[in-house]
């Protein structure tokens, strides 16, 4: 079995995690390659020294690979996107950040994880993505997101109108601080922070989540994910800001932003006892009682 891991960096309390977790490749015969910039970030700090692949880019990860392992929070398996690209490499996310609703997998849980994949006793969830088209291409090929696709004003102080239209026909004109599309995956992130529904990940729909709507009827709305969305802004300033998951860009209103699913879709592991509804209860505390 061959195991990339990606990571940003790593704190100092995760380091003896890190050290069991390259031991136990050690003792099964995984093959562990590691991104360069990761790499340097705690190559000085374990107490073990692993037979490692260096990586430098996502462009040379190797065909043969198995899994990607995502060290860290949400935000850096969401990142771990654009080095997966459209490869089908499933994902397990390790979480050492806070809330880990991705990364689902706690440190405590390391030789767990290890033992499901060696029995492939684990599910692949396929999770769509969104894809932004501008006439710039804005992002580059790094155009699509995991989570959603936010449009906003750089200045907080500024309320913005978003033209939004499904398949060329109006939906709305917001008035808003800005404006989500998010994915199913999406739906309990930003969206939901904004008043967004939560969505099952296996339903077939984006979610059109206004940001502090000037109009207090103005509610988010489910859509298809066959429909295709275009979006232009104006406001007061001649500039915007926006956001494919962590990375923004800033626009002009002159340019319109044209959002529908990609056509690949990313492979996220799924341990059995990591079915979404049971991290619904975990990580949002339904129906936690203080006084138990």
């Amino acid at each position: 079995m061959n195991i990339v891991l990606y990571g940003r960096n790593i704190q100092n309390e995760h380091i003896p995690y890190l050290d069991h977790l390259l031991k136990t490749f050690e003792q099964r015969k995984i093959k562990p390659f590691v991104f360069e910039n990761f790499y340097d970030d705690w190559k000085n700090r374990i107490s073990v020294k692993p037979v490692l692949e260096i990586i430098k880019t996502g462009s040379e990860l190797p065909s043969n690979i198995d899994f990607i392992f995502s060290i860290g929070g949400d935000g850096t398996l969401l990142n771990s996107i654009n080095v997966v690209k459209n490869s089908g490499i499933p994902i397990l996310g390790i979480n050492t950040g806070r809330l880990g609703f991705l990364s689902g997998v706690g440190t405590e849980e390391i030789d767990y994880a290890i033992n499901a994949l060696v029995k492939k006793d684990f599910t692949i969830d396929s999770r769509s993505l969104l894809n932004l088209k501008t006439e710039n291409d804005l992002f580059g090929d790094l155009n699509s997101a995991l989570n959603e696709i936010t449009v906003r004003a750089t200045d907080t102080n500024s309320m913005i109108t978003i033209h939004a239209y499904l398949n060329d026909k109006l939906l709305n004109s917001y008035w808003a601080d800005g404006l989500i599309i998010s994915t199913p995956t999406g739906a309990t992130a930003y969206s939901l922070s904004c008043g967004g529904p939560i969505v099952s990940p296996n339903c077939e729909n984006f979610v059109i989540t206004p940001i502090s709507p000037h109009n207090l009827n103005v509610r988010p709305i489910v859509i298809s994910d066959k429909d295709v969305i275009k979006l232009k802004v104006e406001g007061r300033v001649d500039k915007f800001l926006v956001s494919l998951d962590s990375r923004s860009k800033t626009i002009t209103s002159d340019v319109e932003l044209i959002i529908s699913k990609a056509n690949y879709q990313i492979n996220l592991v799924r341990l059995a006892n990591h079915e979404f509804l049971s991290t619904l209860r975990k990580k949002l505390m339904w129906g936690a009682d203080k006084r138990n």
